[in-house]
């Protein structure tokens, strides 16, 4: 993040800063009226009563009026600020940087430091150093009770906004760090638990894959039965046994890919060499689609694209496979398959000419069980996301990074994949 960057992300619960500004106000209240009356300090009693006035006042607006239960980043600077001049005039009509309440004037800018972002925390100390500055050479002195003459030496007095000062920017540094550490752990903490719940959802999605294998296996044994019937009976019809044969096929592929989901997960895909380029995975992806699919595939490789084979990999296989298949169901008749490469990275993008991802979802993209809404003109293709889901999981578990969006270029869907040479090298 830029260090002048005002950012979004950077909020303050706006109950917490309420009660924090109460206990402050009624601070100043109860040390106002004892410094006056039990102390009999003579200073402006009024206008310091109307100074936390205004505070009472603002933090009413804060509770009664400002609709957000968040304060941004913005926001939260316009109220410190306040803060910050409210106690500084309170300092200013009580004895100025003599004042022992002087130390109170580093609590804002600290408390943001840890809150909120740079630019805010920047701005706040320079405001509180001015007003430093500012109390060192003009107040209103405290009259002491009693006739009683207090003198100090110019070298205690002007240490003093010295070391406010260092202790402020000391104080701020340290709450900075402390609070960029605490984010970065709760980011990877939110981090682990989104993975966690990725690994949850594909056991689950295991352990139904294997259910379906089950109950599966016994109609597509009674189809291949059929299949081998009708292929005896209608020998001479040359038209119509290949349709059969390519029944057959598939049926195979079926079963195939049935007892890998139920017995071994990590059986090799026999449709693929053990060493495969970038290039390879994608035509021989393809290849598999076209035996079924009427569509129009159109690869697209970068000249450049890199030509170094890599480790198979039976997740990566099956995760664009889930996005090829993806595309396949929801396009016209066309989709866009493009590869390009460089000495960095290796950046996959597919495509369809179909309606797209629908706005309202577009959002929640790579979850599971994604309801798309129906489509009238053709029911068949709702469903419930878990191929991208599926698709998203495995990619992302072999260092891919994944977007989800609709093609600015053409009218359908768009997916693009991209790899670190350096990560997918070393798959």
């Amino acid at each position: 993040m830029k260090f002048f960057e005002t950012s979004k992300y950077y909020t303050l619960k706006k109950s917490t800063y309420i009660f924090l500004r109460w206990i402050g106000i009624i601070g100043q209240l109860i040390s106002i009226n004892i410094v006056y009356f039990y102390f009999e300090f003579k200073f402006d009693f009024l206008i310091a009563n109307f100074v936390v006035l205004l505070g009472i006042i603002s933090n009413i607006y804060l509770i009664f009026i400002y609709p957000k239960t968040q304060l941004s980043d913005r926001s939260a600077l316009v109220f410190l600020i306040v803060d910050i001049i409210q106690l500084g005039s309170l300092i200013y009509l009580t004895g100025g940087i003599i004042n022992p309440f002087v130390i109170f004037l580093l609590i804002p800018s600290v408390f943001a430091s840890s809150n909120l972002g740079l630019r805010t925390n920047f701005l706040l100390v320079i405001i509180t150093i001015l007003i430093i500055i500012f109390l060192t050479f003009y107040s209103h002195d405290l009259p002491e009770p009693l006739n009683y003459h207090f003198h100090i030496s110019p070298y205690i007095y002007y240490s003093i906004p010295l070391s406010l000062i260092i202790a402020l920017v000391f104080l701020n540094y340290f709450a900075i760090i402390f609070g960029s550490e605490s984010r970065l752990r709760k980011e990877a903490l939110n981090k682990m638990e989104e993975i966690m719940a990725k690994e949850h959802e594909m056991l689950s999605l295991g352990g139904q894959a294997a259910a379906a294998a089950h109950s599966l296996g016994t109609p597509l044994s009674t189809i291949k039965i059929i299949s081998q019937e009708l292929m005896q009976q209608l020998k001479n019809n040359k038209d119509v046994i290949q349709d059969i044969k390519l029944l057959s096929s598939q049926v195979e592929r079926c079963n195939q890919i049935l007892k890998r989901l139920s017995l071994n997960p990590n059986e090799e895909d026999d449709f693929i060499d053990e060493d495969i380029s970038m290039r390879e995975y994608l035509k021989e992806i393809v290849t598999s689609f076209k035996e079924t699919s009427d569509n129009e595939f159109i690869l697209n490789f970068d000249q450049d694209s890199n030509s170094k084979k890599i480790t198979k990999s039976i997740e990566i296989i099956y995760g664009l496979r889930n996005f090829v298949g993806n595309a396949n169901k929801f396009c016209k008749n066309k989709i866009y398959i493009s590869l390009k490469s460089n000495n960095e990275i290796t950046e996959i993008v597919i495509e369809d000419d179909g309606m797209g991802y629908p706005a309202d979802i577009l959002s929640k993209i790579g979850e599971p069980y994604l309801k798309t809404p129906n489509n009238k003109a053709n029911k068949s293709k709702s469903g419930l996301g878990l191929g991208i889901f599926i698709g998203k999981t495995l990619l992302e578990k072999n260092f891919a990074v994944i977007n989800c969006r609709n093609s600015k270029t053409r009218s359908g869907a768009e997916v693009v994949i991209n790899w670190k040479n350096s990560d997918l090298f070393k798959i």
